[in-house]
């Protein structure tokens, strides 16, 4: 991408959060708009360049934002969105007849919604715990089925993430504005709400740390002036210190691993002659994250220090490393071992665990320990699909040199804060793209 190109699509990004912040009903104007332009764009298209993923792509990086910000009209619109649209790309361009693996993994899911049926208490609404449980499995799947061995240049995908990160950094600016001085309102060690924007900070790590991704591969990769090198630094900054300070370690964690896992490929594969000056780069970069870790410790008064050594904020180690959400496994696991074969039913271990808490409302952040309680063997056989087709696929795609961070962000997200967001859906799904480094994709005859 051009550098003056780039720059606008920047300063176009901050200022959306600068004006949503002014006046926060506009926020709605864009969550109106994206699917508005986006359908426009695909149509004209016909999705010739895979336009849906360009699309899918903003509506997944906007989704922490809009909820953020009150924009959308249905709390789960991104995850139906991303569907709509590959959909429709499906319809102009197919899929992959070899993309069997997901569709059974979709066939999976649905015993569980049966079984839930018949076991969720009268008063619950069936539709409504379905939808929330499945939409991002269905959103998956999809995904998936459109994404299999689909063929794509790299500097596409670039571009496709890129499309995702842009309304990332559009939550940044947003935060920017709505966080208070930190010295007046951090007290204690745990997620913080005020400094995530009034929204969980769950959420908003989560696609923080896939934005510091992002933009720390752009800074690898795709920074071909100077000028763009020095932007992209200061994003990859500011995105990195906002993680920080939401007080949740989930998200960061992710974004630091998918980092690591891109920095090894680079290393094993590159030439030799190139090493010597990638370390370099290494080592810069380590200074700059430590120079932000400082930075962090300084304006959160050594808390974030305390936070990311399991203590609280007076020095005492926490019982608990994961905050509180063993118990939440264990209980999920034994629901497992009660039924088996077809699990407890889609909905009900939330329901289990109100009944052994006493009222208490407790939903699970593990997508792993809730599949294998509410859908048996069968989500058990579903978690082994998607886990390993990708890794299947890499060994006739070695090219992709995202798909084992993609693959990672998916896993370690979903044992944190489960399935609750499109990112992990999509961001998975790209990891089954066949990709191509510099010449256009040979065409099948």
């Amino acid at each position: 991408m051009k550098e003056r190109k780039y720059i606008i699509f920047i300063l176009f990004h901050v200022l959306i959060g600068i004006l949503v912040y002014v006046f926060r009903p506009l926020a709605t104007l864009y969550a109106i708009s994206i699917p508005m332009i986006g359908l426009y764009y695909i149509v004209k298209n016909q999705n010739r360049n895979n336009e849906v993923l360009f699309v899918s792509a903003y509506i997944v990086g906007s989704e922490v934002f809009l909820r953020m910000t009150g924009g959308n009209l249905l709390y789960e619109s991104a995850k139906y969105g991303v569907m709509v649209f590959l959909i429709l790309g499906m319809y102009y361009n197919g899929f992959s007849k070899n993309a069997i693996p997901y569709w059974i993994y979709i066939l999976l899911l649905l015993p569980g919604a049966y079984v839930a049926s018949e076991t969720l208490n009268l008063q619950t609404d069936i539709r409504k715990q379905l939808a929330f449980n499945l939409s991002g499995p269905f959103c998956l799947g999809i995904a998936s089925i459109y994404c299999y061995n689909r063929k794509i240049l790299l500097s596409q995908l670039n571009n496709i993430l890129l499309t995702l990160a842009l309304p990332i950094f559009t939550t940044t600016i947003y935060l920017i504005l709505y966080t208070p001085d930190l010295k007046e309102i951090l007290t204690g060690t745990d997620s913080n709400l005020e400094t995530s924007g009034g929204f969980g900070p769950n959420q908003v790590s989560t696609v923080l740390g896939v934005g510091m991704f992002i933009f720390f591969s752009r800074l690898l990769l795709d920074s071909k002036t100077k000028l763009m090198f020095i932007v992209n630094l200061i994003i990859l900054f500011n995105i990195t210190y906002r993680g920080f300070v939401t007080f949740s370690r989930g998200g960061m964690m992710t974004g630091f691993v998918m980092i690591f896992l891109l920095l090894i490929y680079i290393y094993v594969n590159v030439k030799s002659y190139k090493k010597y000056k990638l370390l370099g780069f290494f080592g810069f970069m380590a200074v700059a994250l430590l120079f932000t870790w400082i930075y962090t410790s300084n304006q959160t008064g050594g808390l974030i220090d305390k936070r990311y050594a399991n203590k609280d904020a007076a020095g005492r180690v926490k019982e608990s490393n994961l905050s509180g959400r063993e118990e939440i496994w264990d209980s999920e696991i034994a629901d497992f071992l009660d039924h088996p074969v077809f699990g407890i039913g889609v909905g009900k271990a939330l329901e289990i665990r109100e009944e052994r808490s006493g009222g208490l409302i407790i939903a699970s952040h593990s997508e792993i320990s809730r599949t294998i309680a509410e859908h048996g063997m069968m989500g058990i056989i579903a978690l082994l699909i998607v886990l390993f087709t990708p890794i299947f696929l890499y060994l006739d795609n070695k090219q992709n040199i995202y798909m084992f961070s993609l693959l990672l962000f998916w896993l370690l997200t979903i044992n944190h804060a489960a399935m609750r967001i499109a990112a992990p859906a999509f961001v998975y799904s790209l990891s089954l793209l066949k990709v191509y480094m510099d010449e256009e994709p040979p065409l099948h005859r």
